[in-house]
């Protein structure tokens, strides 16, 4: 694949989704953007598949580089690339903006006066700068992708959202993830002129891993980058944008911010190899604000009486477990919780997605309105139970091979928080049993929920997609853990060899 190689596949990633956004939020005729859009995140699904393709699975290091001077006067480039551990976000990402697009097809600009094509359009720039989170090798890059995704998601809710609370839960999510960035600007700027000593400024990922912080600092850092990430992965007690927003924003936007957990990411790729020493010491931090979200969100995901709450704090849950699995410091640790990350994509994603299009039939996922679903949406309910089972890890499904691996080394590393674990995957099994049991089974309440139509072909092959790799990844997951191994054990020796 050397040929691939040579080619800027990374940067054309990035291209793709701007020049389809430019083009839809200029078309007048809605059909033509929905097309339109499809084409170009069917492009960059397939554009991210040549970037794994082209990928050496062997080399630890960062790959498919390209860069360029951006800011020469402070020394910061545009430089993108890839390693294993950001390597099948890009196809994760790709595959569920493909699915958001779908479950807007119908989507009418009857609540804005712009171009009918610029909902696709902010869903396009949403894209790209999401990409750009996962590609971006220079923390002011990272920084501008990471904020820049504030922007069409505010439109996306506050013009498309469901209820009278819509435009609120917009301003609600835009302010505090504002809020959010300034502890992790402050803790990227504290990281760089740390590292600096009076030298050259340097601002991209490969320099500052290689010039240790001093211990001094690391702890500031850490702290201020844990804030910053915390708001969005969320931490408890900064999750109180998710209700509101789960309940306002339209299904298939929640599907991408409840799928892609960017902060989680964060914390990855930046908080803690950048700080290792204060990361290793503060293990309790994270383990404890992971047991906390556990508990938490599966405690308030049994008391909801919307499908959209128990689902957003079935999230919180789950995110809790990531944050054990990171306060493990192992290989297979960090490999389980890629793979609960990359397992959010497909199961929390693909429930919104199902949601979305639930809404379009019943025009309300409240569970007191529902009842008897099976019976007149037996497809739609095969894959919401589908991707409810993935949630809660069952065996055979994509989520049991990474909450194995969290469980095992957590009860290695951190025994009470391990065990708080398994009470809340119990408490989570039951946040979606329960409310699938009233929702789905039982008698149907809702005259529109008798006389729905079972999900189109089009939309069967938004669900089957991500089902089907859900299946996969459950029966073998040996190829993506091998995929991760080599970045992995460089992350953790990296750590290790303090």
């Amino acid at each position: 694949m050397a040929e691939l190689a040579a080619w800027p596949l990374l940067s054309i990633l990035l291209a793709l989704p701007v020049a389809g956004a430019l083009l839809t939020g200029l078309l007048r005729r809605a059909p033509w953007a929905q097309w339109i859009a499809l084409g170009t995140a069917t492009s960059t699904l397939l554009c991210a598949l040549l970037i794994v393709a082209a990928f050496d699975r062997t080399d630890p290091d960062f790959q498919l580089l390209d860069s360029a001077d951006w800011v020469s006067g402070l020394n910061v480039r545009y430089l993108v690339g890839v390693d294993g551990l950001s390597l099948l976000f890009l196809p994760a990402t790709a595959l569920l903006f493909c699915g958001a697009i779908v479950a807007g097809w119908r989507v009418r600009a009857a609540a804005s006066p712009l171009a009918p094509g610029l909902y696709f359009a902010l869903l396009l720039l949403l894209e790209a700068a999401t990409l750009g989170v996962f590609c971006a090798l220079d923390s002011i890059l990272f920084f501008f992708c990471w904020e820049f995704t504030l922007l069409p998601l505010y439109f996306l809710v506050s013009l498309w959202g469901l209820g009278a609370g819509r435009q609120a839960a917009a301003v609600r999510y835009f302010l505090v993830m504002l809020a959010g960035g300034v502890p992790l600007l402050f803790g990227l700027l504290a990281l760089v002129f740390g590292q600096a000593a009076g030298g050259a400024l340097a601002f991209d990922l490969p320099t500052l891993l290689a010039t240790p912080l001093p211990e001094s600092r690391q702890y500031l850092v850490f702290l201020l980058l844990l804030v910053g990430f915390g708001v969005k992965v969320p931490l408890v007690p900064l999750h109180t944008w998710l209700p509101s927003l789960a309940m306002g924003a339209p299904a298939a936007v929640t599907a991408l911010l409840v799928g892609l957990k960017l902060g989680a990411y964060g914390l990855i790729r930046f908080a803690i190899p950048l700080a290792p020493i204060a990361a290793r010491d503060l293990h309790w931090l994270l383990a404890g604000f992971g047991t906390v979200a556990i508990l938490y969100g599966g405690v308030a995901a049994l008391v909801q009486s919307n499908l959209r709450s128990v689902l957003a704090y079935a999230s919180l849950a789950h995110v809790g477990l990531v944050l054990l699995g990171l306060a493990a410091f192992s290989v297979s640790a960090l490999q389980g919780v890629l793979l609960q990350l990359l397992n959010f994509s497909l199961a929390a994603g693909g429930s919104f997605l199902a949601l979305a299009f639930l809404q379009r039939r019943t025009a309300s996922t409240d569970i007191s309105q529902l009842g008897g679903l099976l019976r007149s949406m037996p497809v739609l309910s095969g894959f919401f139970l589908l991707f409810g089972l993935a949630g809660i890890g069952l065996p055979g499904t994509s989520g049991f091979p990474g909450e194995l691996l969290i469980i095992v080394a957590a009860l290695h590393t951190h025994t009470g928080a391990g065990l708080a674990a398994l009470f809340g995957m119990v408490l989570a099994a039951a946040g979606f049993l329960s409310p699938f049991r009233q929702a789905f089974l039982g008698p149907t309440r809702n005259p529109d929920v008798a006389d729905a139509d079972d999900l189109l072909p089009r939309e069967v092959a938004v669900l089957l997609v991500p089902s089907l790799l859900i299946l996969a990844v459950g029966v073998y997951p040996l190829p993506i853990l091998e995929l991760i191994r080599p970045a992995a054990e460089a992350w953790v020796a990296a750590l290790a060899g303090l």
